[in-house]
Protein backbone atom coordinates (compact mmCIF):
# COMPACT_ATOMS: atom_id res chain seq x y z
CA UNK A 1 0.00 0.00 0.00
CA UNK A 2 1.39 3.45 -0.85
CA UNK A 3 1.91 6.18 1.74
CA UNK A 4 -0.88 8.26 0.26
CA UNK A 5 -3.28 5.29 0.25
CA UNK A 6 -2.42 4.59 3.90
CA UNK A 7 -3.24 8.18 4.87
CA UNK A 8 0.37 9.11 5.63
CA UNK A 9 2.30 11.86 3.91
CA UNK A 10 4.62 10.70 1.12
CA UNK A 11 8.27 10.24 2.10
CA UNK A 12 10.32 13.37 1.57
CA UNK A 13 14.07 13.81 1.19
CA UNK A 14 16.00 14.61 4.37
CA UNK A 15 16.95 18.05 3.06
CA UNK A 16 13.30 18.89 2.48
CA UNK A 17 12.39 17.77 6.01
CA UNK A 18 15.30 19.72 7.49
CA UNK A 19 14.21 22.85 5.63
CA UNK A 20 10.63 22.38 6.82
CA UNK A 21 11.73 21.92 10.44
CA UNK A 22 14.12 24.85 10.20
CA UNK A 23 11.27 27.02 8.95
CA UNK A 24 9.15 26.08 11.99
CA UNK A 25 12.06 26.80 14.34
CA UNK A 26 12.71 30.18 12.73
CA UNK A 27 9.04 31.15 13.06
CA UNK A 28 8.91 30.17 16.73
CA UNK A 29 9.39 32.79 19.43
CA UNK A 30 11.49 30.37 21.47
CA UNK A 31 13.43 27.12 21.16
CA UNK A 32 11.26 24.06 20.54
CA UNK A 33 11.43 20.53 21.88
CA UNK A 34 11.08 17.57 19.50
CA UNK A 35 7.50 17.08 20.71
CA UNK A 36 6.65 20.69 19.90
CA UNK A 37 8.25 20.36 16.46
CA UNK A 38 6.33 17.14 15.80
CA UNK A 39 3.10 18.89 16.79
CA UNK A 40 3.79 21.80 14.42
CA UNK A 41 4.39 19.29 11.63
CA UNK A 42 0.86 18.01 12.17
CA UNK A 43 1.88 14.50 13.10
CA UNK A 44 3.58 13.83 9.75
CA UNK A 45 6.63 12.40 11.52
CA UNK A 46 7.07 10.27 14.60
CA UNK A 47 8.71 11.75 17.68
CA UNK A 48 11.79 9.57 17.10
CA UNK A 49 12.10 10.76 13.49
CA UNK A 50 11.96 14.38 14.65
CA UNK A 51 14.63 13.70 17.29
CA UNK A 52 16.85 12.10 14.64
CA UNK A 53 16.49 15.05 12.26
CA UNK A 54 17.04 17.65 15.01
CA UNK A 55 20.12 15.78 16.26
CA UNK A 56 21.52 15.61 12.74
CA UNK A 57 20.90 19.34 12.24
CA UNK A 58 22.57 20.10 15.60
CA UNK A 59 25.60 18.01 14.58
CA UNK A 60 25.81 20.00 11.32
CA UNK A 61 25.95 23.22 13.35
CA UNK A 62 22.56 24.48 12.14
CA UNK A 63 20.91 24.40 15.57
CA UNK A 64 21.75 25.07 19.18
CA UNK A 65 20.17 23.03 21.92
CA UNK A 66 19.61 23.44 25.62
CA UNK A 67 18.09 21.10 28.18
CA UNK A 68 14.36 21.56 28.82
CA UNK A 69 12.87 19.01 31.16
CA UNK A 70 13.71 15.53 29.91
CA UNK A 71 14.39 16.71 26.35
CA UNK A 72 16.42 19.32 24.53
CA UNK A 73 14.94 22.46 23.06
CA UNK A 74 16.37 23.46 19.67
CA UNK A 75 16.82 26.85 18.03
CA UNK A 76 18.45 27.93 14.75
CA UNK A 77 21.94 29.43 15.01
CA UNK A 78 21.03 32.21 12.57
CA UNK A 79 18.23 33.53 10.39
CA UNK A 80 17.46 32.63 6.77
CA UNK A 81 19.88 35.22 5.34
CA UNK A 82 22.60 33.95 7.66
CA UNK A 83 22.11 30.38 6.46
CA UNK A 84 22.30 31.50 2.83
CA UNK A 85 25.51 33.39 3.58
CA UNK A 86 26.96 30.30 5.29
CA UNK A 87 26.17 28.18 2.21
CA UNK A 88 27.84 30.74 -0.06
CA UNK A 89 30.90 30.83 2.20
CA UNK A 90 31.11 27.02 2.24
CA UNK A 91 31.05 26.88 -1.56
CA UNK A 92 33.77 29.52 -1.73
CA UNK A 93 35.92 27.63 0.80
CA UNK A 94 35.63 24.41 -1.21
CA UNK A 95 37.08 25.91 -4.39
CA UNK A 96 40.83 26.32 -4.92
CA UNK A 97 40.55 29.50 -7.03
CA UNK A 98 38.59 31.95 -4.88
CA UNK A 99 39.30 34.84 -7.25
CA UNK A 100 37.76 33.02 -10.21
CA UNK A 101 34.68 32.03 -8.19
CA UNK A 102 34.16 35.56 -6.90
CA UNK A 103 34.72 37.03 -10.38
CA UNK A 104 32.13 34.70 -11.92
CA UNK A 105 29.72 35.47 -9.12
CA UNK A 106 30.17 39.22 -9.59
CA UNK A 107 29.69 38.84 -13.36
CA UNK A 108 26.29 37.25 -12.84
CA UNK A 109 24.93 39.91 -10.47
CA UNK A 110 22.17 42.18 -11.67
CA UNK A 111 23.01 45.88 -11.82
CA UNK A 112 20.92 46.46 -8.70
CA UNK A 113 22.68 43.69 -6.77
CA UNK A 114 26.09 44.93 -7.92
CA UNK A 115 25.32 48.41 -6.58
CA UNK A 116 24.10 46.91 -3.31
CA UNK A 117 27.24 44.77 -2.96
CA UNK A 118 29.47 47.81 -3.61
CA UNK A 119 27.59 49.75 -0.93
CA UNK A 120 27.98 46.91 1.56
CA UNK A 121 31.69 46.55 0.82
CA UNK A 122 32.23 50.32 1.11
CA UNK A 123 30.41 50.36 4.46
CA UNK A 124 32.60 47.47 5.64
CA UNK A 125 35.76 49.37 4.61
CA UNK A 126 34.54 52.47 6.44
CA UNK A 127 33.92 50.50 9.63
CA UNK A 128 37.44 48.97 9.45
CA UNK A 129 39.09 52.39 9.54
Amino acid sequence: MSDTASGRSPKRANGVREAEILDHLQQADTALTPGEVAERLGGELTYNSVVTILTRMHTKGLLTRSPRGRAYAYAPVTDDAGFAARRMHTVLEERPDREAVLARFADTLSATDAVLLRQLLAAEQDSDR
